[in-house]
Formats: structure tokens, sequence, C-alpha cells
């Protein structure tokens, strides 16, 4: 009986020491929630959202404190379906919210007010004209379009241009100020445009119709979601009329439109994610209520350049070229 109590008393030291030596666990490791709510779905959004979470599982890999948790989520272009996510991502207590375009970030920034989530926004092509500036949980990416910079691209392919078609839609903000700014340029070179507008597929459809009616030269489209949704469907229609597409991001291109000059949104997506993991570990004081993303990369459709008898060297003095083909993503 004493050497079984002897036994135990040993075990019992043996097991104390063992415990004190091992290392203590770590108390710093942490999980991290993010939630990223695209506007709607279409190629240049689902660039930025796939950027956004190839970004964030790079992070979480690199650092063996963190896990993080992406979520992700379509507001498919309503307002209400917008504000209902990011309501209850507010509600969950996610650790930031990243919206991707103009009405995604106003609807999550107003979600997201009093709750301390930092809302870090991405692709918003005018942040002030927006009111996303000035907020104290606010920041994130403009890709903000140089409009002057697509109408040279169209006198460098077209010097006598005469007549531009303008294809817009109202309900996108993020168009005023580059149709704007279009309509002044034109005016100061002396070139007509016709307006075009529309809020729906149909609708951009229809309007497309009447500017190949109205025989104009070259179509300028700034980054607005709307058309995009519908460019798969429109860019046949002008590349069959001879009417070269000018638009404000790659994706346009991707999906038939002729040509644009601005930024790698896959570049912006992983800028935009870094932005997030920032405000969460230092605090979104850290950061500038925006940061716009150089652009500076044309990209041109071969396919739709071959249909319309351009040659794209033309534009390789203006900046990087890059030529892509159709796809359907």
């Amino acid at each position: 009986m004493k050497k079984f109590r002897l036994f135990l008393v040993v075990a019992l030291i043996l097991c104390l020491f063992g415990c004190n030596s091992a290392p203590a666990p770590s108390d710093s490791s942490k999980t991290l929630r993010i939630e990223v709510i695209k506007q709607l779905d279409h190629a240049s959004l689902n660039e930025i959202a796939d950027a956004i979470v190839a970004k964030l599982q790079e992070l979480d890999a690199a650092d063996d404190n963190v896990t993080i948790e992406i979520f992700v989520d379509s507001g498919q272009n309503d307002p209400s379906v917008l504000k209902q996510i990011a309501d209850q991502a507010v509600a969950d207590k996610v650790d930031a919210i990243i919206p991707i375009a103009t009405l995604a970030a106003q609807v999550c920034t107003v979600s997201a007010e009093g709750s301390g989530i930092p809302v870090i926004f991405a692709a918003v092509s005018d942040p002030e004209g927006s009111e996303l500036t000035g907020i104290a949980h606010v920041s994130g990416t403009s890709d903000a379009l140089n409009t002057a910079y697509i109408i040279d691209m169209m006198l460098a392919q077209n010097p006598d241009l005469k007549k531009v078609g303008l294809l817009y839609s109202l309900s996108e903000s993020n168009s005023t100020k580059p149709i704007n700014d279009a309509k002044a340029i034109l005016d100061e070179k002396g070139i007509a445009y016709v307006e075009a507008v529309g809020n729906t597929n149909d609708e951009i459809l229809s309007s497309a119709s009447v500017l190949i009616s109205e025989e104009v030269e070259a179509i300028f489209t700034p980054t607005d979601n709307v058309v995009m949704a519908a460019e798969l469907a429109i860019a046949p229609l002008f590349a069959e009329a001879g009417i070269p597409h000018y638009a404000g991001a790659d994706s346009f291109v991707r999906n038939g439109g002729f040509a644009t000059c601005g930024v790698n949104y896959t570049d912006l997506g992983t800028q935009t994610a870094q932005l997030a993991f920032d405000a969460i570990q230092n605090g979104i004081d850290s950061l500038e209520d925006y940061y716009l993303v150089d652009g500076g990369i044309i990209t041109v459709n071969s396919e739709t350049a071959e249909q319309l008898g351009i040659d794209t060297s033309i534009f390789a003095s203006m900046g990087e070229l890059v030529e892509v083909t159709t796809t359907e993503e």
C-alpha cells in the first residue's frame, strides 16, 4: 500500500513537471470574419471579389495566429437586398465589410454606422460625389476613370471623329462625373454626341439600337454596372454596325467591347483586401479616405478589333497594351 502511494506521488510530480515544461498555448490567435458584398454579379465585380478572397486567404495562410472567415454575397443591384445583407453582417458583428461598387458602398456605410465595423469599399469611381468621404468608419479604393484619355484613344483610332454615342444608366451615380467630363471634352473639341440611357438590360439594348440608328462613330460608357451586365448582348450589335465601343473597365472588353484604358481589377481587389486587413489590425484611423488605383493599362479585344477592321497597334504608344478575346465570364 505504501509503495502504491509512493508511485502516485511520483506520478503526480512528473505530471506537474511535464505540464509546467510544455509550452503554454497561444492566447493571441483570433478569427476574423469578413463580409464581401457585391452590388450585383458581372465580370468586373466578380473579378474584384475573387481577388479579395484570394488575398485574404493568402493573409490567412501567412499568419499562424489569424484565421480569416470570408463570406461573399450579391445584392442583385437591389437596394433592399443590399441593406438586408449589410444589416445581417452588422448583426453578426463581422470584423469588416467590403462592399464592391458605389450603391453597395453607400448602403453598407449607412448600415454599419455606429457599429464600430470598418467599411472598406472597392471600385467606387467617385467617392466624393457619392458622399463616401470624411466618414470615420469608411475607406476604400477608387477606380476613377481618365475620360480624357479614352477620348484621346477614340481620336487616335479615328482622327476625323464627328459624332460619339454616350451609353449609360441614370441609376448609376458613378457614371455621372465621367459622362459630364465626356460632354465637356467633346464640346471643347467640337465633336457632337448623342446620349442614350437605360436602367435594365432591355432598356440598354433599346438604347444601343438608338445609337446605331443615329450613326455614331464611336460609343463611350464609363464603369457603369448596368451597361456592363448587358455587354455580351450589345457588343455584337456594335461590332456588326462597325462602331467601336470604348468602356471604363477591361471586363467590358472581355465581354466583347472594343477597348478601354483603366485599372486592373485583380490588382484593385488585392489592394482592397489588404486595406481591410490593415483596418482590422491597426484601426481604420490609419487609412486615408480612399486610395486611387493606378490605371494606364490599355485593353483591346482582338476579335472585336478584327471584326471592326482596326489595327490595335495604334494604341501601342499610349500605354501598356493588353489584347484579350471575348469570354462569357
